[in-house]
């Protein structure tokens, strides 16, 4: 990466947002940027976060539709409805659930074939 200043990757972060997409301009690693973004003290775009889901909820609340929410955002649909179920305490499972009072299936043996030698 050429060498940048701290105003310069100040802009960079506000235009592509993601250490993943800063490095992917310049060909280096993600983690190459983030050390960077250490050496000189910046905060990931990620710590605005809470602020950002409290005004989406506080949005929602007044009775602006998700999809409009998203857009203003530049988020996707789901997941501004996943950051806005998530302050109601629903959240959605994540994989297979278990279903209550049922058994699992039995697991069928198979028997090992034994090999036939050849002459």
């Amino acid at each position: 990466m050429p060498r940048v200043t701290k105003a310069q990757f100040v802009k960079l972060q506000k235009k592509h947002r993601t250490d993943a997409a800063i490095g992917e301009e310049f060909g280096i690693t993600r983690q190459a940027v983030h050390h960077i973004r250490k050496k000189y003290g910046i905060e990931s775009s990620r710590a605005n976060n809470p602020q950002r889901d409290a005004a989406i909820v506080k949005a929602y609340e007044a009775g602006k539709s998700g999809t409009a929410i998203a857009k203003e955002y530049k988020l996707s649909v789901s997941r501004t409805y996943n950051i806005i179920h998530a302050s109601n305490g629903k959240t959605r499972p994540r994989g297979r659930t278990k279903l209550v009072g049922t058994k699992p299936a039995p697991v069928k043996k198979v028997k090992a074939k034994a090999k036939k030698k050849r002459k």
